[in-house]
């Protein structure tokens, strides 16, 4: 992947939800000027959630999600329902689209409270309004603002109409995106506010049979690029050119950034003055949440014999004969505990509803899921009452070389 190129969890996720033959993909289609979603007079076309990378002017580098409709019928329709609630959980936005000469069903009005109460922006757009006159229009636009000022006060969603057949509102539609775009994004820096002025930055990149051929791993790029962003420099070395790197630079470096399997090696060539931490540490703390996750590695003590643990991967790569996550970390988790302990494990889009079996859920870096997402399974763990961290936070615990990793961000 290119250094240019927005990964897909650095970009706003915009969901179009409503129910069957509402007009969902003649919205996507209508904002995109493209004809991405298949169009029907067929109910329940659409029979996954899609999701389409693209950049969109004037918002910049998004991703849509067309989702199946939420009144769906059947066994079948029922997961497919679920699907499309599911996808909630990773939407920066969410769009509802209702039929403008239908009453605002059930359905849809259950859909719009669960975005409520997952704190998801949200905007109405009632479809198909060729079919009404401009008085219609407005008098239906009036009361479903008085009903949901009413219901959500501050929290009421953006209400517009439009036609996709016409192409009436759909620029308002795009500018209305634009403009909550703005307001939920943050400048989110992944390590650009730890760089020491006027100093290097060394990156310590195994290449192992796990290292994909030809390329950086998405977190080391990623890393490489905020350093570049925030008018640093980046030097990138294996572990066994560290020590001799480290002597070439003397007095130059103010940051070693290291994969979480080696940080104990590295720790040992490092010296204490010059800050050190893992790619792992940084992602846990970019996605928000870092602090849930220190606490959860602690229950690693608590750990008692057959105990289940849960560990989750964002991406869904192919594994190799000594993979982190299936491999490395179950050993390394029963060394420590001295306990046999039970291993789920989980990849992708995947992550179980009830979480009550477990005693510890063990994370990846979440470098393919964008924060909503990571935080709605961090929370999910909380509720659940369930702890929860991380590759890098475990990896550093279990070493002893966890304070000193998370010293430069504190």
């Amino acid at each position: 992947m290119s250094l240019n190129s927005t990964p897909l969890a650095e970009r706003i996720h915009i969901g179009i939800f409503g129910k069957r033959n509402a007009g969902k993909s003649s919205l996507i289609n209508g904002i995109t000027g493209q004809d991405l979603a298949i169009v029907s007079p067929v109910e329940g076309t659409t029979t996954d959630p899609v999701q389409k990378a693209m950049e969109l002017l004037p918002l910049g580098p998004v991703v849509l999600i067309d989702t199946p409709g939420i009144d769906d019928e059947g066994e079948l329709g029922a997961l497919r329902v679920k699907k499309s609630y599911q996808m909630l959980n990773k939407c920066d936005l969410a769009v509802v689209v209702s039929n403008i000469c239908e009453e605002f069903s059930v359905e849809d009005q259950n859909l719009l409270n669960i975005i409520e109460k997952k704190k998801i922006p949200c905007m109405i757009v009632f479809s198909q309004s060729d079919r009404v006159s401009k008085e219609e229009e407005e008098k239906k636009l009036q009361e479903m603002k008085h009903k949901f000022r009413k219901q959500l006060g501050e929290a009421a969603p953006v209400l517009l109409a439009a036609s996709a057949v016409t192409g009436y509102g759909i620029r308002e539609v795009k500018e209305e995106l634009g403009k909550m775009i703005l307001q939920e994004e943050h400048e989110k820096k992944l390590v650009r506010d730890i760089l020491a002025p006027e100093k290097f930055t060394v990156l310590v990149v195994p290449i192992d049979k796990a290292a994909p051929k030809g390329r950086l791993i998405l977190p080391q790029q990623q890393t490489i690029r905020d350093i570049l962003e925030g008018g640093g420099a980046a030097v990138v070395v294996r572990e066994s050119e560290l020590e001799e790197t480290l002597c070439r630079m003397k007095g130059q470096i103010g940051l070693v950034i290291t994969d979480s399997q080696v940080f104990e090696q590295v720790g040992k060539i490092v010296p204490e003055n010059i800050p050190l931490t893992s790619f792992s540490i940084l992602f846990a703390r970019y996605k928000g949440e870092l602090e849930p996750l220190i606490s959860g590695v602690c229950v690693v003590e608590e750990l008692k014999e057959g105990d289940r643990v849960l560990i989750c991967e964002g991406c869904t790569h192919h594994r190799q004969c000594n993979d982190i996550g299936t491999v490395k970390i179950p050993e390394w988790l029963q060394k420590k505990t001295g306990k046999t302990l039970q291993f789920s494990f989980t990849s992708g889009g995947e992550f179980p509803q009830d979480l009550s079996p477990y005693r510890l859920i063990i994370h990846c870096g979440g470098c393919m899921l964008n924060a909503r997402e990571m935080k709605y399974r961090i929370a999910c763990g909380e509720d659940a009452g369930v702890p929860i961290t991380n590759y890098g936070i475990l990896i550093s615990y279990l070493k002893g070389t966890l304070e000193r990793s998370i010293r430069p961000i504190r």
